[in-house]
């Protein structure tokens, strides 16, 4: 039986959470209600500014919503103490700042649905949804927002 923690097992992935970042206006990163707690939309720590399809690729994409899934997790750690009171992700929705004709919106999402599931194994199975934006905020390529139910 595997005792490894999550964040052992981020560890072991070669990713250091950061700080969770702050909220860009007046609301709060992360809600808990009835054991979902609902996380605020986050993007790519390192804060590109471009649309996919026009500015950066379908891979580029999958790698900053990875990055995005980092900063989810940050948000999730920074309220629970722990990732270990993770008991499943249940939603996550994405918002693709995209040329319009972009369509590979589900493919740049896999980026977070694909670490969410190394990291939580079956507990990291998901419903999901993606949509291309016309633009979002600081011209981001991807926001996620996410749901969790959670141990509190």
């Amino acid at each position: 039986m595997n005792t490894e923690s999550i964040e052992e097992k981020l560890q072991s992935m070669g990713i250091r959470l950061p700080e969770a970042s702050g909220p860009a206006a007046k609301y709060v990163n992360a809600v808990i209600v009835n054991g979902l707690m609902f996380v605020s939309g986050k993007g790519p720590g390192s804060q590109p500014k471009g649309k996919l399809g026009k500015d950066f690729s379908t891979e580029e994409g999958y790698l900053f919503a990875r990055e995005t899934a980092v900063e989810v997790l940050a948000a999730v750690k920074e309220q629970l103490g722990s990732l270990d009171k993770v008991k499943r992700v249940v939603k996550i929705q994405g918002f693709v700042n995209a040329d319009p004709s972009f369509e590979e919106h589900h493919k740049v999402l896999n980026g977070c649905s694909d670490l969410l599931i190394e990291l939580f194994g079956e507990k990291g199975l998901h419903a999901r949804s993606v949509f291309g934006a016309v633009s979002v905020r600081d011209q981001l390529p991807i926001i996620i927002d996410s749901i969790f139910e959670v141990e509190y």
